[in-house]
């Protein structure tokens, strides 16, 4: 979920596209809820802590209330606002930081697509 207005392109969203996550992006913690409520079978979230129209805490709650096994890793200025049950913070100007803790999560998914580019690299040098 990010705080930014439709439209725009995220740094967030940009770092874990290119690291080959797929990403569904939300403008809003009630959109975020509603996100999760159609896709409940999600990875994780990434929630910006700055966001406005809900305290992270209280997104966080409503978040784990629906899919109480979700890894939510909350982004913020500081990397520890208050955000109650999040799993996991990082600073938001960190993106290789937001990189690693998702390699981390997913290692052996990141592991696949290495090995997937690797030989698709090779096979078209062949």
């Amino acid at each position: 979920m990010d705080a930014e207005f439709p439209g725009s392109i995220s740094s967030r969203k940009l770092v874990i596209e290119t690291a080959k996550f797929n990403v569904i992006t939300a403008y809003s913690g009630e959109e975020a809820v509603e996100t999760l409520q159609r896709f409940p079978n999600m990875d994780a979230a990434v929630l910006n802590a700055a966001d406005r129209d809900m305290p992270c805490a209280v997104l966080v709650e409503r978040l784990k209330q629906l899919v109480p096994t979700l890894p939510i890793i909350v982004s913020s200025a500081s990397g520890a606002e208050d955000c109650g049950a999040a799993d996991h913070h990082v600073r938001s100007y960190d993106p290789g930081g937001l990189l690693e803790k998702l390699q981390s999560l997913f290692s052996r998914a990141t592991g696949e697509i290495e090995r997937t580019e690797k030989k698709l690299a090779a096979d078209t040098k062949s």
